[in-house]
């Protein structure tokens, strides 16, 4: 199997260029379900460990069904697949660049949930225009074994999040422990509660925001994705999901920036527009690097040839 990774402001994306699955034809859901369901093995091998880790989001290239867009791409990390990934996106549109796929310009990739916009504003800054983002319930309480009261938004940026304005925790690297303890906390309640999206959608992203570090930054966040890593970078569809709360709150016009900082003090750049209907579309900045070509191996013998559970 040969990939290409980069990194998206920390957060490590790697792309499947050949070997993958033969997925046939039909809507990059269908698709996404066919692999799920027929060759897991793939996901497992290309980012579990030994040849992966947890952080790692993988990116499979398939032939999109719209002509109009420049690839299809169905993404996955260590537990299973994701709807749409922000780091993700970009990561993928600096990987075709460097394979001569694309220049810079206004590109289109076609995802499981819609077909998402890439701007390629320079060979590693990138702009994507997101799938339209929404809050769902605002200020939901829950009582939280081991934190007490929590009470965060739920919303809709590609993939479902709740968003937690005050961080139980604070938000430094050296609280990692402390952090991941918490938001796994959080979505055990939220699930033992039966707290879902919009029909019946899984809540497997919880976000702890606070103030920034940097004076020209608006707020820092922490990340919890569904396999239980950390997002390095700010998340490119929790940021979606936030640009669509403080919509709705009257606390962010259309087109006014909003910097947000993650963890380790990687940023994206945010703003929104509304569509013809009123919906909310994110576009948000970032820069992403390739950082190694590779050709994984198979051997017969490899008792962990499809990684480690």
């Amino acid at each position: 199997m040969r990939v290409i990774d980069s990194h998206t402001e920390g957060a490590p994306t790697r792309v499947i260029v050949d070997g993958g699955p033969g997925l046939g034809a039909g809507s990059l859901r269908e698709r996404l379900e066919r692999f799920r369901d027929r060759a897991d093995s793939y996901r497992r091998f290309a980012i579990s460990e030994p040849r992966g880790s947890d952080a790692v989001v993988g990116a499979l290239l398939c032939e999109p069904v719209d002509e109009a867009c420049a690839a299809g791409v169905i993404f996955f990390n260590n537990t299973g697949y994701l709807n749409m990934c922000g780091h993700g996106a970009m990561g993928v549109a600096v990987t075709l660049a460097y394979l001569g796929r694309i220049g810079p310009g206004i590109h289109r990739l076609e995802t499981p949930v819609g077909v998402v916009q890439v701007e390629l504003l320079s060979p590693n800054e990138v702009a994507i225009e997101n799938v339209p983002s929404y809050r769902h319930r605002a200020k939901v309480a829950i009582d939280v074994p081991g934190l007490g009261a929590v009470t965060g938004d739920i919303a809709w940026g590609g993939n479902w999040f709740f968003l937690v304005e005050q961080s139980p925790v604070p938000l430094v690297m050296e609280s990692l422990r402390q952090l991941d303890d918490a938001a796994r906390r959080v979505r055990a309640e939220l699930e033992r509660r039966e707290i879902t999206g919009s029909d019946g959608g899984l809540i497997d992203h919880i976000e702890f925001f606070g103030p920034p570090n940097a004076a020209d930054a608006n707020s820092r966040n922490f990340v919890y994705c569904p396999g239980g890593a950390y997002d390095r970078s700010p998340c490119g569809t929790g940021t979606s999901a936030k640009l669509a709360c403080l919509a709705a709150d009257g606390k962010l016009a259309p087109g006014e920036l909003w910097v947000q900082e993650s963890i380790i003090g990687s940023r994206f750049s945010a703003s929104y527009r509304t569509d013809e209907s009123g919906q909310i579309i994110p576009r948000i900045t970032g820069r992403a690097y390739v950082c190694s070509e590779a050709t994984l191996i198979q051997q017969p013998d490899d008792p962990y040839a499809h990684g480690i559970a």
